[in-house]
């Protein structure tokens, strides 16, 4: 899959991907991760991570992470995160936010009358947003891909 990058930012690096490509890899049954289970019968499959990973093309961009805001969310500098601008923002979201000039990943917390961007990492404050904030909710992460 050919990414393009669009705009490298402080926190996030933004990248379009060519998802008119079909990559079908290679894909077997499932693996236990408990005990282990006789073995089945092998059926070769194939998947497509565009297809898999990616619901609306023309809202879905990637992003990489630059920073440890959210490390204790399991999101780690150089990951890569899928983003789907066409998703509702929810309390408890992953989100990329744009605030003050900035982009920044954090999680979406409504409380009453307040909204709050959420690290996930004790060294960094929560983030109140104010009316006098330029801020919009950039879009929705529904993928962290990283290396183990």
């Amino acid at each position: 899959m050919k990414l393009t990058l669009i705009n490298s930012e402080k926190h996030l690096s933004f990248y379009t991907a060519d998802t008119l490509s079909s990559v079908p890899l290679p894909f077997s049954g499932p693996v236990s991760a408990g005990f282990p289970s006789p073995a089945e019968e092998y059926t070769e499959l194939s998947l497509d991570l565009n297809q898999s990973l990616i619901k609306n093309p023309s809202s879905t961009f990637y992003a990489r992470v630059k920073g440890h805001s959210m490390i204790d969310a399991g999101i780690k500098e150089g990951d890569i995160l899928i983003i789907d601008k066409s998703l509702e923002p929810g309390n408890g979201k992953k989100a990329v936010c744009y605030i003050d000039g900035e982009f920044t990943l954090k999680t979406i917390k409504k409380e009453k009358n307040k909204l709050w961007l959420m690290p996930a990492n004790e060294t960094y404050q929560p983030i109140e947003i104010k009316e006098e904030n330029d801020f919009t909710i950039w879009g929705i992460v529904t993928y962290v891909i990283h290396k183990m």
